[in-house]
């Protein structure tokens, strides 16, 4: 099973983080930030990626520390579960609606990092939640799962929307890049031999 179990415990966080690529979209979050934990059910949901997280930050301060830390646990925990990356299909992409939102995602698991992101958000804040967070948490992912990833905003008005389209389509964009392809075996999917 591709699987990985992440601990994660810094002076300013305790994050346990256990992952299965090849799960039901059952999750169990507990970030203490209650709008993260509404976008990472969505994102295991529509990834059918079985997701739990425990998370202990210094949210009095903020919820930066808390938030980046998961993105770095949530990458790791990718990197890991996928290994040398044998037989997936490596790419995955989604124009994703959200009401009036729509945002396109595309990956690619390349074993180079990069987030090339052009969303922008309304307004500063969900709720207690600050909006520019949500680049922090993908860039901390994508720095650890070595992936590729563009976030395009096509339209949308309403800020809770467009993150939550953002999510939603990290996730099916993502369970198409490492679904095991058939096409492509116990195969290394690039022409390099490795990734």
């Amino acid at each position: 099973m591709r699987t990985a179990t992440i601990e994660r415990n810094t002076k300013e966080t305790q994050v346990k983080l256990s992952l299965n690529l090849d799960g039901s979209g059952k999750s169990n979050i507990n970030t203490s930030c209650p709008f993260m934990d509404h976008m990472l059910t969505l994102f295991s949901a529509h990834g059918r990626f079985d997701l739990d997280i425990e998370a202990v930050g210094d949210i009095k301060v903020d919820y930066h520390h808390t938030v980046e830390d998961i993105g770095i646990a949530l990458g790791k925990a990718f990197a890991q579960a996928l290994g040398e990356m044998r037989g997936i299909n490596r790419y995955g992409s989604i124009t994703l609606p959200m009401d009036e939102a729509l945002v396109l995602v595309a990956v690619d698991c390349s074993g180079r990092c990069l987030l090339r992101s052009n969303i922008d958000l309304p307004a500063r804040r969900v709720g207690d939640f600050d909006t520019e967070l949500v680049a922090e948490f993908w860039m901390a992912f994508v720095r650890n799962a070595q992936m590729t990833l563009h976030l395009r905003q096509l339209d949308g008005e309403n800020t809770h929307h467009i993150i939550e389209a953002v999510f939603k389509g990290a996730g099916r964009a993502l369970a198409q890049a490492v679904a095991v392809s058939a096409a492509y075996a116990n195969e290394i999917p690039s022409t390099k031999g490795v990734l």
